[in-house]
């Protein structure tokens, strides 16, 4: 059983991820890597003479420590995936470190691939809290997971924005065990993440919620993730090891929401913009800056019908790709493939304006549409 392999190393003390990988490659696997002798351990770079002997030791102790681990996991109402599962997230196995085992109340789909984290302050601003929650609720709504760490502050506020429209999705990455809600306030949403995304963790059960453990965590916040947003953040906030991560490490790019020049929160994202962040005052800026989602999932039923979407019909060009509801096949249509301003397709559909605008994220964010000019937009071929 690969997970109990990938479990036992995750649960022996004195390997990391990396130590772990290394292990792993030399051994030939996680299962030989879990019954090596001193001698194989030595020749592990980072393990050596000095911590084979140690190393040997934990791998037996943590071998005694699988099957009550995955028991207490079934009676917490936790899954758990390892490196070898087909449902482990294909993005995060591109980072240096990726954890050998997640732990998760709830479950991980496909579109989660299409994620993009938010994070800030523990003790944002009311500007911060808005625009964690607004954006949280704007990229949710344009097909994206939002992912954040489930703390105090930005994080809540981006969750609970993700969670506003029917189809939002969202993630949120513990720096303790997945039993445990820290901060005791948002166990009910905890839950609730739990049943619209996961709740995710590469620490074993009952951890605390200690300091060390949050940088660790914010790699994997980066990981999942195509791209971070930073709202609020001072210049020693873990936010900005989360974009470090993202931009030195994940080669993902990182955006950053300005604020008051007056206010210490805002000298992270400032910070970041100077060093190359893309600054974002609109979905725009981001979706801009990404481009289309790589990976097109189908809603279950229940979702499309909550997100509006009548049943599929072909679109044109473009947009034959991708099943668009009659709302916006109306929006397509209007668009001439030369350039076509906003106020010409608002009077063309005979839609509310917001409506349209909306919608126009949506078909930006899938290819279908392109923006220019600002208040432009045409409609693309199958010639780009």
């Amino acid at each position: 059983m690969a997970l109990a392999h990938w479990l036992q190393l995750a649960l022996t003390e004195g390997i990391g991820p990396i130590l772990t990988s290394r292990l792993v490659a030399t051994a030939g696997g996680a299962q030989a890597a879990c019954e090596a002798n001193a001698k194989l351990l030595r020749s592990v770079d980072g393990i050596g003479p000095a911590k084979s002997q140690q190393i040997f030791d934990a791998l037996r102790r943590a071998g005694e420590e699988v099957e009550p681990e995955l028991a207490r996991a079934q009676a917490a109402g936790a899954s758990l995936i390892c490196l070898e599962d087909g449902s482990y997230p294909e993005i995060l196995k591109l980072i240096p470190d990726p954890p050998p085992v997640l732990y998760m109340r709830g479950q991980l789909e496909p579109r989660d691939l299409n994620g993009l984290a938010i994070v800030g302050s523990r003790r944002c601003t009311h500007y911060g809290r808005e625009q964690a929650e607004r954006f949280g609720a704007l990229l949710a709504q344009a097909g994206f997971t939002v992912i954040s760490g489930g703390a105090r502050g930005v994080d809540s506020a981006a969750h609970r924005g993700a969670l506003a429209p029917p189809i939002g999705r969202t993630l949120a990455v513990l720096g303790c065990g997945v039993d445990i809600a820290y901060p005791p306030e948002n166990d009910v949403l905890f839950k609730q993440i739990a049943g619209r995304g996961a709740v995710i963790s590469e620490f074993p059960l009952s951890t605390a919620p200690l300091a060390e453990n949050f940088p660790r965590r914010n790699r994997i916040i980066s990981g999942l993730a195509r791209g971070v947003l930073v709202v609020e953040a001072d210049i020693a906030s873990g936010a900005l090891i989360t974009a470090r991560h993202a931009c030195d490490s994940h080669n993902r790019p990182v955006f950053a929401i300005p604020g008051r020049i007056d206010n210490a929160l805002s000298a992270g994202p400032h910070a970041l913009i100077r060093d190359g962040a893309v600054l974002v005052t609109s979905l725009e800026d981001i979706l801009e800056n990404l481009g289309p989602l790589p990976h097109q999932t189908t809603l279950p039923a229940s979702e499309a019908a909550a997100a509006d979407a009548p049943a599929p019909a072909a679109a044109p060009e473009a947009a034959a790709a991708f099943a668009l509801d009659e709302r916006q096949q109306r929006i397509v249509q209007a668009i001439d493939l030369d350039a076509t301003f906003v106020d010409t397709i608002i009077a063309r559909t005979e839609l509310p304006a917001e409506i349209v605008l909306q919608e126009l994220t949506m078909l930006s964010l899938r290819g279908v549409v392109k923006r220019i000019d600002n208040q432009k937009y045409v409609r693309k071929t199958r010639d780009g």
